[in-house]
């Protein structure tokens, strides 16, 4: 473990003695799924070959160089380069109706999040996504109003992969690490958490985060 990893900070916790839960988002708590966005306008061979995650310079590195704050036509330009103006297109389409891709929370997160709310708990975002999308799903999204504050990757052009931006998080949220949990569902993403100090959770479901969260104390 890097000592360079280790969020430092001997200020006292402010929202002691609730403590904190650091959600990732969408993963934990929103219903998306990028295929919505281009169903019934392509066949679903197609959708499923340019949303496949395992092409590396496929729609996921369009959709991050986003989430990092570069401006989609120069994403959509790096990725014609090597995938060509039609299958480019396609991707055009699935961004201008990126919207569609967000059904609104997970059943169940309502909630959950106002059980936590009683029990305490002050809740707060970390998201891999732009500050557009997010306003133009608000109302699918109301339910996250909840949230004290959400940190947008886009804005910081930093994203879950890279600790600064959990670091970044706890800095202008000024939660402890040691009061917070992070939930999300990538057990990479809960590696760099548990490093920073936090208690890490990876929760697929919002039943499984409620176990989770029982567990350890949480009434939810």
């Amino acid at each position: 473990m890097s000592g360079e990893d280790k969020f430092s900070d001997d200020r006292p916790d402010p929202v002691a003695p609730g403590g904190s839960i650091l959600f990732a988002l969408p993963g934990t708590l929103v219903d998306w799924d990028p295929h919505r966005a281009l169903v019934g306008q392509y066949p679903d061979g197609v959708v499923d070959m340019v949303l496949d995650p395992n092409d590396p310079w496929g729609f996921g590195c369009v959709s991050r160089q986003i989430n990092l704050g570069v401006d989609p036509q120069q994403a959509l330009a790096d990725y014609e380069t090597t995938h060509g103006p039609a299958v480019a297109w396609v991707v055009r389409v699935c961004l201008e109706n990126y919207t569609l891709a967000v059904k609104g929370l997970l059943p169940g997160a309502p909630e959950l999040l106002e059980d936590l709310q009683r029990a305490g708990l002050t809740l707060w975002g970390l998201a891999a996504t732009t500050r557009q999308l997010t306003e133009a799903a608000s109302k699918a999204l109301s339910p996250l109003s909840v949230l004290e504050d959400v940190l947008i990757s886009s804005e910081e052009h930093l994203d879950l992969s890279d600790p600064l931006f959990y670091r970044l998080a706890l800095r202008r949220f000024a939660i402890s690490p040691g009061h917070t949990i992070f939930v999300d569902t990538d057990s990479e993403h809960v590696a760099i958490a548990d490093r920073l100090g936090m208690e890490g959770i990876v929760a697929h479901d919002i039943s499984s985060l409620r176990q989770l969260l029982r567990q350890r104390g949480i009434a939810c």
